[in-house]
């Protein structure tokens, strides 16, 4: 099962950093908003509803850390870590929506413009702002790092841009009092479109997730070094990670035996290399396949280099692995591993079938074809 400890300190983080956020963004947000409004500043009052989007994208955050934390049911029998993706779809309708209401208000001021009355008051404003979203977008994604948590970091990085915009806020404002010239709408239309650009880099990434991607490679090269530990394993082959939130993954893997173990062996192995691989990367596998290994033939072993070396010279062929003979029957099988750039794979498997019984015409040829899916 998945460590409670350490999801109860990834929530504490998550929470405790998304309050912070609130408070901050609430206070910026507060003070942009009746500035703006008193200098007639369109910039700075989308800047503040930038500000505003934040405090709902932060509790939208604490929210979806909260039920995603909660104990796996019998209705949901493997967590609800997922709903955190969830709640980046929400996080990105909210700030798709302050994008499309800011560039509609920037086009108008465009149309009909209204000169800002900018202060000292306002251009102060602008300039904690400045600083305090510089700080608070550190501050966030280390947090966000720490606790292995997307929301955050995106949260962080969100902050950080923010700092830039009221930068060209400020930079607009005193542009106008030097010379006289005011471009504030249309650094209003930038803002706009800067903020529907993040949105919809955020419903991009929580669509990725939710689809299944190709899971990072330190996770498969962790659960490889894992396996391979044990003496007994000769190759660890198809792993395959299911994501159920934020740092949970599910798996399976192959691993090659020599033909002579037997089954009270196997079992104990299996059930060691699941043990080892949790404790050394937290990771549950669910299944443990197995490739037997022609290890007392040398003729054999012979045979698998000789058709390993025949096969891997096929463009696109990436690796082959499940190698065995089965002499009574005349039956060759494996696996090859095939990449995505591959048009026509039946087409292929059927050309190293060729090869293979070119070389060896009295055996049956099989090959199953693997999806290039994870660092092999």
């Amino acid at each position: 099962m998945v460590d409670q400890a350490k999801t109860v300190s990834r929530e504490k983080i998550i929470v405790r950093t998304g309050v912070i956020g609130i408070a901050a963004n609430m206070l910026l947000a507060s003070f942009k908003m009746l500035v703006g409004f008193a200098a007639h500043s369109t910039a700075m009052v989308l800047d503040a509803v930038n500000n505003f989007s934040d405090v709902l994208s932060s509790v939208v955050t604490i929210i979806g850390t909260k039920i995603a934390s909660k104990k796996p049911d019998k209705k949901h029998p493997l967590g609800h870590g997922r709903v955190e993706y969830l709640a980046q779809m929400i996080i990105a309708a909210l700030i798709l929506y302050a994008g499309i209401t800011a560039l509609w208000e920037s086009v108008k001021k465009i149309i009909d413009p209204v000169d800002p009355d900018h202060s000292a008051l306002s251009l102060a404003v602008i300039s904690v702002a400045i600083v305090v979203k510089i700080f608070l977008g550190i501050y966030v994604k280390k947090q966000g790092k720490k606790a292995k948590s997307d929301l955050l970091i995106s949260s962080g990085t969100d902050a950080l841009f923010d700092a830039v915009l009221s930068a060209a806020v400020l930079i607009s404002a005193i542009i106008l009092i030097v010379f006289k010239f005011n471009i504030e709408a249309y650094v209003s239309v930038v803002i706009s479109l800067f903020i529907l650009k993040a949105g919809v880099e955020i419903i991009v990434e929580a669509i990725d997730d939710m689809l299944g991607h190709r899971v990072e490679v330190e996770y498969t090269k962790k659960v490889k070094e894992s396996v391979l530990r044990f003496p007994e394993v000769h190759g660890a082959y198809d792993i395959v990670l299911h994501n159920y939130g934020p740092d949970k993954y599910l798996g399976s893997v192959h691993i090659e035996v020599d033909d002579t173990m037997t089954a009270d062996k196997i079992d104990a192995l299996t059930r060691n290399i699941t043990a080892g691989v949790y404790e050394d990367t937290g990771i549950i596998l669910t299944a443990v396949g197995i490739y037997s290994n022609n290890s007392s033939d040398e003729k054999l072993m012979k045979m698998r280099n000789d058709i390993t070396e025949l096969v891997v010279d096929h463009k696109h062929i990436l690796q082959l692995h499940g190698f065995y003979v089965d002499e009574v029957k005349k039956k060759i099988t494996f696996d090859v591993v095939v990449d995505f750039e591959e048009q026509d794979r039946e087409g292929l498997i059927a050309h190293i079938i060729g090869d293979v019984k070119t070389v060896l015409p009295e055996y049956e040829v099989s090959v199953a074809i693997d999806s290039d899916i994870s660092d092999q």
